[in-house]
């Protein structure tokens, strides 16, 4: 039997229940949190908000840095917009998470599945911003072939970078957000 929306929310970890439980990326996701400041425009946008009484279920893990990055901004969102979000680990959740493949192949996480109080899906955004996207890809670019000895080194580099860019570059948390909200928008036409 396939399991409804409120179904898998209801399952899910509170957000202190997700962070507690984390044992990697926890100290930078909980930095991005109290770092992460949204614009006055957005404030308002996002007060708009609870009166659709969304709610969400977040799939993600720990070791992810889209996670790393994007979890902390939408939960600062989530508190202004009245939207309570529920984690699911991904690789605990496969049959969820398999609903919601990034172009139809890809278990990319996290996806944040927005839901009205009757677990009707209204919106679904992730794993990134078409900033991150970009970025990544450019970064990616950079790589020499997967059969060039040098290939696993000079990955683990780039990501170690990308890392530390994504913690530290606040025009790309900016971008999680505009890109959530551009989503969310969608709602209220």
């Amino acid at each position: 039997m396939v399991k409804s929306l409120n179904e898998w929310f209801h399952e899910g970890l509170t957000n202190k229940e997700y962070v507690d439980s984390m044992t990697v990326n926890k100290k930078e996701l909980q930095s991005i949190y109290d770092r992460f400041t949204l614009p006055e425009k957005d404030k308002d946008f996002y007060q708009t908000l609870p009166k659709k009484q969304l709610k969400a279920v977040v799939l993600t893990a720990d070791w992810c840095g889209d996670a790393m990055l994007c979890v902390p901004i939408i939960e600062r969102i989530a508190e202004y917009a009245g939207i309570e979000l529920k984690y699911l680990i991904r690789d605990e959740n496969l049959e969820l998470m398999d609903q919601y493949l990034t172009n139809g192949t890809s278990r990319a996480i996290p996806k944040f599945i927005f839901m009205d109080q009757d677990g009707n899906e209204k919106a679904v955004w992730g794993p990134r911003s078409p900033e991150v996207q970009s970025l990544i890809e450019q970064e990616r670019g950079k790589l020499p072939s997967k059969n060039d000895p040098a290939f696993e080194q000079k990955q683990q580099e780039m990501y170690r970078l990308f890392k530390e860019k994504l913690t530290s570059d606040e025009d790309l948390w900016q971008s999680v957000n505009h890109s959530l909200k551009n989503e969310l928008q969608k709602l209220t036409v």
